[in-house]
């Protein structure tokens, strides 16, 4: 049964889950508070690069709407997605300003049937929302808290075609409800009380962060060893207990949730009298492996100062223009501090406007950038990458460093190429 919904918020997880909702039949209203982002998603153009999110827009354009105003958006509406951001505090905790901006846009709203958070939030919210609303002669309005699960670069696939939808509930009627917005959707529903749904994303992204972390640290083990990273997380992922999900070892995690979500969680437990010790460990690890690999740079060269070194790829993943949290930031940061030119090239990265650097460095194509250097790091593994022409990118190079620190190319192959290749976890080539 199609509804009248509306999602506040139109960053990566509001426009994923208004267009998704639009495609299931539903009518849909996109509130943002940016007058420039919904401008251009008026006249049809998305801001965001999401493989598939554009069509999905396009083709339900007669049941989605964008709109600057709370009351346009919340008119008629049955149920209200909020999927504002959350960023940490200076403390760790997340800012909930937003969030509680759109509760508060909702005060007259009281035809509503339910308020529903797929916003990243510290367990107990819910309880607190519920209570003001209650508070606020809405105690007919239910709510309900409904993570998301989808990851840059795929995330249209994701919210369609999820492995679980969570939704927890203070009651059977808002439950059922957010579960029949969802038909259509291929994925199991498990239903649960509202604070373990909230606790069930944070755990999820720290459960993932912890899996990269423990690979990277084996990495390490195994480049002290002699022993070959990808070998043995290919050996140990074929346990049927463990998969081979998020054991890739390279520079570490980024992006809008690992970061914040394992922060977010160490904090709910530091402000809950528990320390998280393992979660510390976790994000340390983390913190260091990119640190870790500018070093590698600067023993192979003798020394960063007065070098010109090339990043290929700068996004924290690849299939996205996300640059949140991402690696290559802080390596760019560590080689400007150790006194080295930085060159770059990324095909989609939205460059932050407080690294000029990068606007006056970045270059059309990988051959470009490394022109000149003595030496290049892949930092993220876009597919591109294994089509550059490695031998005559080395001719245009004056050294021949070449930091794979996403482990996608042959080490013998690149050796062959000419080059001293460093990769994460494996031996040393050299030519």
């Amino acid at each position: 049964m199609p509804r009248k919904i509306a999602v506040f918020g139109a960053g990566y997880i509001g426009l994923v889950t208004g267009a998704c909702f639009a495609d299931l039949g539903h009518q849909v209203v996109v509130r943002d508070i940016v007058p420039e982002k919904v401008a251009a998603l008026n006249a049809g153009e998305v801001p965001i690069y999401e493989p598939g999110l554009s069509e999905v827009i396009a083709r339900n354009a007669e049941r989605l709407r964008f709109t600057l105003d709370a009351d346009e958006a919340a008119a008629g509406a049955e149920a209200v997605f909020v999927c504002v951001d959350t960023p940490p505090t200076a403390s760790g905790d997340a800012d909930l300003s937003r969030v509680w901006a759109v509760v508060e846009a909702l005060k007259n709203a009281v035809h509503l049937k339910a308020l529903v958070v797929k916003s990243t939030v510290p367990t107990g919210t819910g309880v607190k929302i519920r209570a003001y609303l209650d508070e606020a002669g809405l105690g007919h309005v239910g709510y309900a808290s409904n993570p998301e699960f989808t990851a840059e670069g795929r995330a249209v696939e994701d919210f369609l075609r999820p492995d679980r939808i969570v939704i927890g509930a203070f009651d059977d009627a808002s439950a059922a409800l957010v579960a029949e917005i969802h038909e259509g959707i291929d994925g199991p529903v498990l239903r649960m009380d509202v604070p373990s749904a909230e606790t069930v994303k944070l755990t999820a992204n720290a459960l993932l962060a912890t899996k990269i972390s423990f690979a990277n640290e084996v990495a390490n083990l195994c480049e002290a060893t002699g022993a070959d990273v990808e070998r043995v997380m290919a050996a140990v992922g074929a346990d049927h207990r463990l998969g081979a999900h998020f054991l890739k070892a390279g520079l570490g995690w980024g992006g809008s949730c690992f970061p914040k979500d394992s922060v977010a969680l160490k904090q709910l437990a530091a402000n809950s009298g528990y320390p998280f010790q393992l979660l510390n460990a976790v994000i340390e690890v983390n913190d260091l492996q990119r640190r870790r690999a500018v070093n590698r740079l600067k023993e192979e060269l003798g020394g960063l100062s007065g070098k010109t070194v090339a990043l290929l790829g700068l996004t924290f993943k690849a299939r996205t223009d996300d640059m949140r949290e991402a690696p290559s930031t802080v390596i760019a940061a560590r080689l400007l501090a150790e006194g080295a030119t930085v060159r770059c090239w990324d095909p989609m990265a939205r460059l932050p406007r407080q690294e000029p650097w990068m606007l006056t460095t970045r270059h059309d194509t990988p051959l470009d950038a490394v022109t000149g250097a003595e030496a290049a790091m892949i930092v993220t593994e876009w597919p591109e990458l294994r089509e550059v022409p490695w031998e005559k990118a080395r001719a245009t190079m004056t050294g021949s460093v070449l930091l794979d620190g996403r482990n996608v190319l042959d080490p013998e192959a690149m050796a062959a190429a000419g080059f001293t290749y460093l990769s994460v976890g494996r031996a040393t080539t050299r030519p």
